[in-house]
């Protein structure tokens, strides 16, 4: 009895992000909720699946007026509830002139086994083709915004970082640029720490040292056992890790995700990390540059701490150094001193007014410097 209690109080842990998404949308003024059943994943699933987002307009729009979309996908354990939290300033913005006019769609990431990340799987459906290919032509035509690539821009922090990332590289021509913050590795060369090719497990390294994760103010304040660990102390059903292994792992004999690694000894699956190298974005722009060079020049920019809380900024260091070889106009920006958090503030040097301030004024920009050619 006790072990049921423990198994379903855990399921519960496991769906309460998906649950709160799921609740009714206090549509206001400004901020209006969309939503579009899915043929392609209630086909995956065999049952009605819905893909949502909240919607920020100009309050003062004018029937004629042209609008590129801001489209933002929040990070690990949010929803597009968060355009209900940014939409008054968003609006109000706009009306006085300080927010550059443009549709913000905040889109819901949330699902079952944590964060879909928009990417197609075996375990969480076509999320990447249901996005392009049903949703976002239903909500230009909706609201009558965006409409071609030069007027789709993509941002998101975190896991959202590396879902707009991971959508402008897979759709090179349908989305117009990303700017990524603080995307989770986008070269599994650095996985947290953690060469997923040559390590043989997770928890150490080949030295035998555990391997950091989280910091704090420069501080290393947990390893990655030590994060597993407390992951399942909440859930079995894992959590952020669980996450990354229902995008990336094949489906197991049992129905679940294949763990990239033994969430008990931390020994890696050799089988399921060469898997892992069809989402590895860095080894993905590595081998076809020739083809999505040309399609990506002046779309990827990428803002990250050099003291990220979850040492992300590895893998985006590696990511840099390739397309540098590669020849390509990609801006990766090291904010000196900054962490997952605080990434956005005001800094004196890179953005006076805040980092969200800049990214929207660029989407603004080069949607206007396009529309006049």
């Amino acid at each position: 009895m006790r072990h049921a209690l423990t198994k379903l109080l855990s399921l519960f842990a496991a769906l309460a992000p998906l649950l709160r998404a799921q609740e009714p949308f206090p549509e206001t003024d400004t901020c209006k909720l969309f939503e579009r059943r899915s043929e392609l994943l209630s086909a995956f699933q065999g049952r009605d699946m819905t893909v949502r987002a909240s919607v920020v307009l100009p309050p003062d729009r004018r029937a004629d007026e042209a609008l590129p979309v801001c489209w933002s996908i929040h990070g690990f354990g949010g929803s597009h509830r968060s355009g209900i939290r940014r939409a008054k300033d968003l609006a109000d913005g706009m009306a006085k002139g300080t927010q550059p006019r443009m549709a913000y769609v905040f889109l819901d990431a949330s699902c079952p086994l944590g964060h879909h990340e928009f990417a197609d799987s075996v375990n969480n459906g076509p999320w990447g083709q249901a996005l392009t290919s049903e949703f976002v032509p239903a909500l230009e035509a909706h609201f009558q915004v965006g409409g071609t690539p030069d007027a789709r821009f993509l941002t998101g922090h975190s896991s959202g970082g590396w879902s707009s990332l991971w959508l402008q590289i897979t759709y090179p021509t349908f989305f117009g640029g990303t700017w990524s913050t603080a995307p989770d590795s986008v070269d599994f060369r650095d996985f947290t720490g953690i060469d997923i090719y040559r390590f043989a497990n997770a928890f150490t390294d080949p030295d035998g040292k555990p391997i950091p994760l989280v910091r704090r103010k420069g501080e290393w304040t947990l390893t990655i056992q030590q994060f597993v660990e407390k992951e399942l102390q909440k859930s079995d059903h894992g959590g952020q890790f669980m996450s990354f292994n229902a995008v990336f792992s094949p489906r197991g004999d049992d129905g679940r995700p294949m763990p990239l690694f033994d969430p008990a000894t931390g020994a890696i699956d050799r089988a399921v990390a060469e898997t892992w190298r069809r989402y590895d974005i860095g080894h993905l722009l590595r081998t076809r540059w020739t083809t999505l060079g040309p399609q990506l020049r002046g779309k990827l920019r990428v803002f990250i701490g050099t003291q990220d809380t979850f040492r992300l900024e590895g893998a985006c260091r590696l990511l840099a150094k390739d397309l540098q070889q590669l020849g390509s106009d990609a801006q990766i920006v090291f904010a000196e001193g900054r962490d997952h958090g605080d990434l956005f503030q005001p800094h004196p040097e890179l953005w006076p007014d805040g980092l969200l301030v800049r990214i929207h004024r660029e989407m603004r920009s080069h949607f206007d410097a396009r529309a006049t050619k």
